[in-house]
């Protein structure tokens, strides 16, 4: 399955494209937290017990959960996908979208007859419905006072909501479910990657009632959270100044994108802070002429109007995407001009 990210397939599409590529395909943040030196002991002894209590302490206060009983901790949320979906027994899993595809894929491998839906009252008719929120590529975001009304209409038939909060960080905190998981029939996911631009660290979590907790950590087993991830999840979830003054710093940098976007004809139709979403007949055509300069976006097969974008990191990305705009959008206009002739 396609994902962004993938620096081999883009030397494959673009093989003269100068390089390093500037990777906007995927939605991490290029402004990682910084790095420090890790204690020997987390690389050479087993991970302690008491250490993963305090990630799930720190992750249980930030993300808003009830108590670390309702924080389950795992190297990365991909891997709990299909596990999230094997709480219930195989059945109709609805997916809204369109959105990120490995929720469907995860499903199916459960069991579960697996399809997306774009209408969100349709969901409850299923056995375990799942939404991404805020959505995937597009921004999107469902009221919480209606995923818990979902939420109500599924448990009652003993079924399950996911809620993939991957990008939550970044959006309406207000509206996240963590706080609601002790109620049951609710799973919500969130990424620490991609927020604190480490997502090769491989840490995520799954936030519901302490007995399905208990039922996801069985399946691990000791030791599921390796000694580097514990040590850099504890100190950045516990740096709330850090994550304050990232939040403002990423909606600058989104805003400046925004603006170069619209200079150039490109216009922004969602997204969150982290990612743009963008929506244009000719998008196969800027994925190319961007690709070709060693700037990567996010394109979908399935939907070829529309691209998703990163955000540049360093001032020299910021000068790369601008020329490479500059360049497409003075052949497209040279293009109208011989249409028109």
């Amino acid at each position: 399955m396609d994902h962004g990210g993938s620096l081999g397939r883009a030397r494959a599409l673009f093989p003269h494209a100068p390089q390093p590529f500037v990777d906007l395909s995927t939605g991490i943040n290029p402004h990682s937290y910084p790095l420090f030196e890790l204690p020997a002991t987390a690389l050479s002894r087993l991970p302690e017990a008491a250490r993963l209590r305090e990630l799930t302490d720190v992750a249980a206060s930030v993300y808003g959960a009830p108590s670390a009983a309702n924080v389950a901790a795992a190297p990365g949320t991909q891997i709990l996908l299909p596990r999230v979906a094997s709480l219930v027994k195989p059945g109709k899993a609805l997916v809204l979208g369109p959105t990120y595809a490995e929720h469907s894929r995860a499903a199916a491998i459960a069991g579960h007859a697996a399809a997306e839906v774009d209408d969100f009252e349709a969901l409850a008719a299923a056995d375990i419905a799942i939404i991404v929120n805020p959505n995937n590529p597009d921004g999107r975001v469902v009221e919480r006072e209606d995923l818990l009304r979902l939420a109500g209409k599924l448990r009652a038939n003993g079924g399950l909501l996911v809620v993939d909060e991957a990008f939550m960080d970044v959006g309406p905190r207000a509206q996240s479910l963590a706080g609601d998981v002790e109620q049951g029939g609710i799973v919500v996911l969130r990424s620490f990657g991609k927020f604190f631009g480490l997502a090769g660290l491989r840490l995520g979590f799954a936030l519901a009632d302490a007995l399905t907790v208990e039922r996801l950590e069985a399946q691990f087993g000791p030791w599921a959270v390796a000694g580097p991830a514990l040590e850099y999840g504890i100190r950045a979830l516990a740096d709330t100044d850090w994550q304050a003054g990232m939040r403002r710093r990423l909606s600058e940098d989104a805003a400046r994108l925004d603006a170069l976007f619209d200079r150039f004809g490109v216009p922004v139709a969602g997204g969150t802070t982290l990612f743009r979403y963008v929506s244009l007949p000719d998008a196969a055509g800027l994925f190319s002429a961007l690709g070709e300069r060693g700037v990567l976006l996010r394109h979908f097969s399935d939907r070829p109007h529309v691209l998703r974008g990163g955000l540049p990191g360093e001032d020299e990305e910021w000068r790369r995407l601008e020329s490479a705009l500059a360049d497409w959008a003075s052949r497209r206009d040279d293009a109208a001009r011989e249409i028109k002739r």
